[in-house]
């Protein structure tokens, strides 16, 4: 630990100290970005050793990487910084209306706007780790919830989702750098710690029932006149002809007046088909997504994530969404995605059986599955389970990563008419690097004592 962190330490001590002396308010001369020392709490003393012990290890490591990886590790450092002051201003000021929060959450926004910016156009030598910090950065979002039925999980929830979405990529960068580049390891190690147990237990312990608003502060009175909602994003991300993913997704929902997450697709009890009036069960696409399915996409059919007869959800023809969510299923429910490209699917819960079927470029990222996973006729698609799965099975497909919980190693693979199948599993230490197995492809038949033995063809070397 260097001079500047041990300073840093020994301050946030002090500042502790100065509270618990002074009956629980702060006697001590000391600022939180500017404001009073009266604004400071516990939580905020918190927030800031947050920062110290979690953030600046992210930072610390990203400059011996340095490049992309340090500008966007900057980012985070800026919006952990942003949510710190609202969460002092959130101790001084009255809870806003729909619009007022809008407002209100606009500066961590505009940081959040920067990461997502970065994941657009032609992707780089590091899209996977700016990826996963746009995508971790949902997390912050558990300060727009307002209660059980703003839409959102609860807030210590939500940040555990969240990084779980986020995962998915990490889980790249460890696979293609644990054996060049132990910095790049030590990174995604160190981010993943910034939000579990970092930011969890910080949300667990300080809020776990959401933002605690002053019931006699002042009146949040936003700035006037309210610039279009365009304009709260940077031009390169207004420009684009792809949606707002992620945090930036959220927070443009909320300044447009709608529901805190719906631009997150979260499947919700009144979506489902038997609960519908026209009994089409379909989660309605906003104009802005549809324009940002390519022209070529016409020719297929319209993007459906809906429940269809209470047994089955239907995933179909979704184009670069990276945020499809189905949260409310059980163990009777099938699941089947198909004709899906670029995008990432999260199933929240057990389910009875998946099937991928012509995806490409797809993720899908589950928990439980009761009889099977099966991924037939696709391309370069990436399945991660969390909990278990007895069969999984891959059928006339290029191109699939498996990624394997401790609780599913004992599922049984089978593969047909498959190549590159590479199946990734964890390691015994909690904190060890995952294994890669090349499952073969190519076999060797020799007829021997009446019939045939089949072997595998193994390859030694790199």
């Amino acid at each position: 630990m260097d001079e500047k962190l041990i300073t840093r330490l020994e301050s946030a001590v002090g500042r502790l100290e100065a509270l618990s002396t002074g009956g629980g308010s702060c006697q001590v001369n000391a600022s939180v970005n500017g404001s009073d020392a009266a604004a400071m709490g516990p939580s905020i003393v918190a927030f800031d050793d947050l920062i110290l012990q979690y953030v600046n290890r992210v930072t610390s490591v990203a400059e011996m990487i340095g490049g992309q990886v340090l500008d966007v590790s900057k980012i985070i450092e800026e919006a952990f910084n942003v949510q710190k002051k609202l969460l002092v201003k959130i101790k001084q000021t009255q809870k806003p209306d729909v619009a007022g929060m809008g407002e209100f959450l606009k500066p961590l926004n505009e940081v959040i706007a920067k990461a997502s910016a970065l994941t657009e156009g032609k992707r780089c030598d590091y899209f996977h780790h700016l990826k996963t910090v746009s995508d971790s950065l949902a997390a912050l979002a558990w300060i727009a919830f307002t209660g059980k039925d703003c839409g959102m999980s609860m807030p210590t929830a939500h940040v555990e989702e969240s990084w779980h979405m986020a995962e998915f990529y990490s889980n790249k960068i460890l696979v293609e750098y644990r054996n060049k580049d132990a910095n790049h390891v030590e990174w995604v190690k160190a981010l993943k710690d910034l939000y579990i147990p970092g930011l969890r237990d910080y949300v667990k312990t300080h809020y776990p029932l959401g933002p605690i608003w002053s019931a006699t502060g002042k009146a949040f009175a936003p700035a006037a006149p309210a610039p279009p909602p365009a304009a709260h994003f940077s031009s390169k991300t207004a420009q684009s002809s792809r949606p707002t993913q992620g945090m930036a997704a959220v927070f443009q929902e909320i300044s447009s007046g709608k529901p805190v997450t719906s631009g997150l697709r979260k499947v919700t009890t009144d979506m489902k088909s038997k609960n519908r009036a026209d009994r089409s069960g379909v989660v309605s696409i906003t104009e802005k997504e549809s324009r940002a399915v390519p022209p070529s996409a016409s020719k297929v059919g319209p993007p459906k994530l809906e429940l269809q007869m209470g047994r089955k959800w239907a995933v179909e023809n979704q184009i670069g969404q990276n945020n499809l969510v189905i949260a409310e299923c059980d163990a009777k429910q099938s699941v089947y995605v198909f004709g899906c490209k670029n995008s990432v699917l999260q199933i929240q819960g057990k389910v009875n059986n998946i099937t991928l079927d012509k995806c490409t470029k797809m993720g899908v990222v589950f928990k439980d599955v009761v009889a099977a996973c099966e991924i037939v006729n696709s391309n370069s698609v990436e399945v991660q389970c969390q909990g278990s799965a007895p069969t999984i099975s891959i059928d006339n497909t290029a191109g699939c990563q498996l990624y394997l919980s401790k609780d599913s190693l004992e599922t049984s693979i089978t593969t047909a008419k498959s190549s590159e199948v590479n199946v990734l599993v964890p390691a015994s230490e909690a904190d060890g690097e995952w294994g890669e197995h090349a499952l073969p492809q190519q076999y060797v038949h020799v007829y021997k004592d009446g019939q045939f033995a089949t072997t595998p063809v193994t390859h030694s070397g790199g």
